[in-house]
């Protein structure tokens, strides 16, 4: 998990400087920060979901694992749980849990996620993450300028989740399969879609109900896509 914990310190070091940006910045750049944010989010979903070539298991999977959250009250568990660490820190913005779970969807669903994951699993060679470190901790000044502390926070699921993934690949890494990853990162471009809406203040989308779509796919993908 070296590469996990590398992410994570650049994460750190990046929203670290964002804050200090933040506190600096006059109310009118913070809002055209966010929105050129909300507009890469938008392009970096439409490329990421054009990568599907199976619509249905797409579709399905957004509809079943939409319900899914919605039944379990995610956001509303999310929401919860970040006021809670917000109270506990004395924390301050209102943009905390939006921070959070921009910065975690934009730096954990790609394909570059899963990949660097997998191949650090299996050969014990993070190239792929020590890459990925530098550009998630360039973002994360942009994003933590923009939303605040709360981009620091997104570290917590990214190395439970990234970390995941490598555990997961040590173990079982011959069975991930690059059709089964193309549809996991078409459908985080689905939800990425969503994020950019909600963040460019379009359309309030319950992304975080969405997130169980990630398990669901890869769950179709294996059942119904021919290897």
């Amino acid at each position: 998990m070296t590469g996990t914990l590398i992410n994570a310190a650049a994460i750190i070091v990046g929203g670290s400087i964002g804050m200090l940006l933040h506190s600096r910045l006059p109310e009118r750049f913070s809002k055209i920060v966010f929105q050129g944010l909300g507009l890469f989010t938008l392009f970096l979903g439409a490329s990421m979901a054009l990568k599907t070539n199976e619509f249905l298991i797409m579709v399905f999977s957004i509809l079943i694992g939409s319900v899914a959250g919605e039944a379990m009250r995610l956001e509303e568990w999310v929401h919860g749980f970040s006021e809670k660490i917000k109270n506990k820190f004395s924390l301050k913005g209102g943009r905390f849990t939006e921070g959070l779970v921009t910065a975690f969807l934009l730096f954990c669903v790609g394909s570059m996620t899963i990949l660097g994951a997998i191949e650090e699993g299996l050969d014990d060679e993070p190239k792929l993450l020590l890459a990925k470190s530098v550009m998630d901790g360039f973002s994360s000044i942009a994003l933590a300028a923009a939303m605040g502390i709360g981009v620091i926070f997104s570290i917590v699921p990214l190395i439970i989740y990234q970390g995941g993934l490598t555990l997961a690949a040590s173990w079982a890494g011959n069975y991930f399969d690059i059709a089964v990853i193309n549809e996991l990162s078409a459908v985080g471009g689905i939800l990425l879609l969503g994020l950019g809406l909600k963040i460019l203040e379009i359309k309030n989308i319950k992304v975080i109900n969405m997130l169980p779509s990630l398990v669901i796919v890869v769950i179709l993908a294996w059942l119904f896509i021919d290897k």
